[in-house]
């Protein structure tokens, strides 16, 4: 909810002031509190960060910055601003500053710099000792939805690119929360966006916003949950359905059914590989010939850093290390990753964006009669493996083999894999 104001000719100069519908900050702003939440601000846009952390402690409290998927301290603030800067958050983000007890939700636009209006969702939560906040920087969102920015190969991309032109059929991108999951569907969804389809999306909540989808968010509070708007939409005469995760049986058992009769259905599950994901929908109850006639391919990801360009540098590994990692004999002589050093650039980090790691696995006929079987998850990963589909631990080192990234950064990315 963008934050609004009246403009008075009696607004004080150290106020944050209303501009078309959003706070403005201005270096003229006196007040202590309004100058550090300018500065912070300031700072992650500066640096690219998607997440700001406002953690109060006991003896003071801490700001912290979630850049390419790391949380970084800044230096620390004043103790005695603390309640303030909290405060003004609050007010910004049209929340209750009389309630302490109870989570809240907020959001507040701010035009940070002239020309340049951003947005954050805001969430505080109760703490032993104070409100903690967390503002995500929804203007961090990618906005390159093409296929090629999620770092498939060649072979990748053509499996992914038949599946999602296909008539109908379930689609599933599974990994743990923030490996970009959603970020995958919407560029799904953004290559079959056209005139000629209806596409409907079903999220909590939605945050990317993409003309030509109609978008819900999920209200369970008002009855509006996942099963009950992908119902809704199967009366809305829709081309594609995109569901934000399987949760539940019923969820689960709409969604198959949709994929059966005529509808492609794009949604997430948490599962650690894509194999996994055939046995997570059964022990929800889905009943493994619908899902083998409905199953049309399943992708697992996650997110890597990658490499600063201006600092990255060879590091020695030994053989041993290189073998361990999964590395063939002949891709180890002659040949050392590249690891993070840090400079100006990249502010010390070594590290700059992030990149994906993918394995994406089709639905053979094969892989169907094993899912009608019930055959285990390490059964139809060996079937994945004989049909040549690498797994996330390939695909990683991979990146580590091209400079992409660093070893530890893929071992620590697929250390379940």
């Amino acid at each position: 909810m963008p934050v609004s104001s009246q403009s008075t000719s009696r607004s004080k100069p150290g106020a944050l002031t209303a501009d078309a519908g959003a706070a403005t900050l201005n270096d003229s702003d006196n007040a202590p509190a309004v100058r550090l939440l300018t500065d912070t601000l300031r700072e992650a846009t500066r640096r690219n960060a998607s997440d700001l952390h406002i953690e109060p402690a006991e003896h003071g409290w801490r700001v912290r910055l979630r850049i390419d998927g790391v949380l970084h301290e800044l230096a620390p603030p004043p103790a005695h601003l603390r309640d303030a800067f909290i405060t003004r958050v609050k007010v910004l983000a049209r929340m209750d500053i009389a309630e302490r007890r109870v989570p809240q939700d907020g959001r507040l636009r701010i035009a940070a710099s002239p020309g340049r209006l951003e947005d954050y969702r805001v969430n505080s939560l109760p703490t032993l000792f104070g409100e903690k906040l967390v503002l995500r920087r929804l203007d961090a969102l990618p906005t390159d939805l093409s296929l090629d920015s999620l770092g498939l190969d060649a072979r990748q991309r053509e499996t992914v690119d038949a599946a999602i032109r296909a008539p109908h059929g379930l689609v599933l991108v599974t990994g743990p929360t923030g490996s970009g999951k959603t970020l995958s569907l919407y560029c799904f969804l953004n290559l079959l966006n056209s005139e000629a389809r209806n596409l409907c999306s079903v999220e909590d909540p939605a945050e990317i916003q993409l003309a030509g989808i109609n978008q819900v968010s999920v209200r369970e509070k008002a009855g509006l949950t996942f099963a009950v708007a992908l119902r809704a939409f199967l009366r809305q005469d829709p081309d594609v359905i995109m569901v934000g995760e399987i949760r539940d049986e019923e969820t689960a058992d709409v969604a198959v059914k949709a994929a059966q009769t005529g509808h492609l259905v794009l949604s997430t599950l948490h599962t650690n590989d894509a194999p996994a994901a055939v046995a997570r929908l059964i022990d929800i109850d889905v009943a493994p010939y619908n899902l083998a006639a409905a199953l049309r391919m399943v992708t697992a990801q996650r997110l890597v850093r990658r490499l600063c360009t201006a600092c990255r540098a060879p590091v020695p590994h030994s053989a041993a290390a290189l073998r361990a990692a999964g590395f063939a004999e002949n891709q180890i002589n002659g040949w050392q990753p590249y690891a993070a050093t840090g400079c100006e650039v990249c502010h010390g980090i070594g590290y700059r964006g992030r990149v994906g790691v993918h394995q994406v696995m089709p639905v053979s006929d094969a892989m169907r009669e094993l899912i009608v079987a019930r055959a285990s998850t390490h059964e139809l990963a060996r079937q994945a493996h004989d049909e040549q589909v690498g797994t996330l631990r390939d695909a990683a080192l991979a990146l580590v083999r091209n400079g992409t990234t660093s070893l530890a950064e893929a071992l620590a990315a697929t250390e379940i894999a």
